[in-house]
């Protein structure tokens, strides 16, 4: 079987380092804090080209502590691509502020800049940027909008670790990036957990505080505030892993060129886009196809696994139309029924995408 991501083949190629880590924490009784979080925090800053990194429980929280920690008029509207995980609306939902859904790019999928500024109002606060599936949003863009219109813009870069935009490393480019480490994701923890980026002191402070219960020492209080905090355990994970994952990331590359190189000929599949500006670090390889639904059968029955990310645009999901969602409209690219993701990670080499190559050319002939 081709396996759509094979984590356990992952963790046996770092095994002995992984073990070492984790029994190292145990050995420390270092649980909460101490220095697995100081390391990896200082070590994905500067990974991702940022100064400042503050570790937290997952991507969804990352999102909601900086809404939180930017200081944005309350009840104010936020503009959020309706084709991503819900995960980046259920945060400005839950933070007290409208989503404002916007469309994408029907090329490279991420945020439409014309449908942002379309959508710009007096009401208007921030912009999320979600680099989609691995790919840069056109940052230079967004900033320009935003600027001119006095607005903040976080990037969402939970699917793009170690992406780049015009050689920038995504998370360090607006006021604030933020990252999950969902076991999934190209740099994935043993758990949940999560990570803010930011080159604004200010806000950083900010957000450590928000995380942690308000305070920055034991018992200074200064605000109220939550508990969301980057696991030890997981940080130890994360820091093994992370020397690795820019050799994972040029597998996953070379995967998508192999992908393109045997399918460019079939006129039933349309290749995820890459702009010029752009690494594009493949968290997800998504074809556009001719009968996905029958497409994505025959590879089953090959024992080559797919997926459908995302099978129903946020504004239609239920949560949303209890919202008042239910008439969205101008969102033309973000329900695509013929988007189907091929299995994708370190773990597939060149026999492994003939196979899956053959498969699809053997389905359309």
């Amino acid at each position: 079987m081709i396996k759509f991501l094979d984590l356990h083949r992952q963790y046996l190629s770092i095994k002995e380092e992984i073990d070492a880590a984790i029994a190292e924490t145990i050995e420390n009784s270092a649980y909460i804090g101490g220095p697995s979080v100081s390391r990896f925090e200082a070590e994905f800053a500067a990974f991702q080209q940022s100064e400042f990194c503050v570790g937290v429980g997952n991507g969804t929280d990352a999102l909601e502590i900086v809404i939180e920690a930017l200081g944005l008029e309350p009840q104010s509207e936020i503009i959020v691509p309706a084709n991503t995980f819900i995960a980046t609306a259920e945060a400005v939902s839950r933070c007290g502020h409208k989503v404002v859904f916007c469309d994408h790019d029907s090329a490279n999928m991420t945020i439409s800049v014309e449908d942002v500024a379309r959508r710009i109002t007096s009401k208007t606060s921030a912009i999320i940027a979600v680099h989609l599936y691995g790919h840069p949003c056109d940052m230079n863009a967004l900033l320009g909008i935003a600027d001119k219109h006095k607005l903040a813009v976080i990037e969402d870069s939970a699917q793009a670790h170690g992406a780049e935009y015009r050689g920038r490393r995504v998370g360090s480019i607006a006021r604030a990036g933020t990252f999950s480490f969902f076991p999934g994701k190209n740099l994935g923890a043993f758990g949940d957990g999560g990570a803010i980026t930011t080159n604004d002191n200010e806000i950083a402070e900010r957000c450590r505080r928000i995380a942690n219960h308000g305070r920055l020492q034991k018992f200074d209080h200064d605000i109220v505030g939550g508990n969301s905090r980057l696991d030890a355990m997981q940080a130890a994970i994360l820091s093994v892993k992370l020397k690795y994952l820019d050799r994972w990331t040029e597998q996953r590359i070379r995967v998508a060129k192999h992908y393109r190189e045997r399918l460019a000929s079939c006129p039933d599949v349309v290749l995820p886009h890459q702009e010029n500006w752009a690494r594009h670090v493949y968290h997800l390889f998504a074809i556009r196809c001719k009968n996905r639904d029958g497409l994505q059968s025959h590879l089953s029955d090959q024992d080559i696994a797919s997926g459908i990310h995302y099978p129903c645009a946020i504004p239609k999901t239920l949560a949303y139309v209890d919202l008042g969602y239910a008439e969205e409209t101008l969102l033309a690219n973000s329900e695509d029924g013929l988007l189907l993701s091929l299995p994708m990670g370190d773990h597939m080499d060149d026999d492994s995408v003939n196979v899956v190559c053959d498969a699809i050319l053997a389905f359309y002939r």
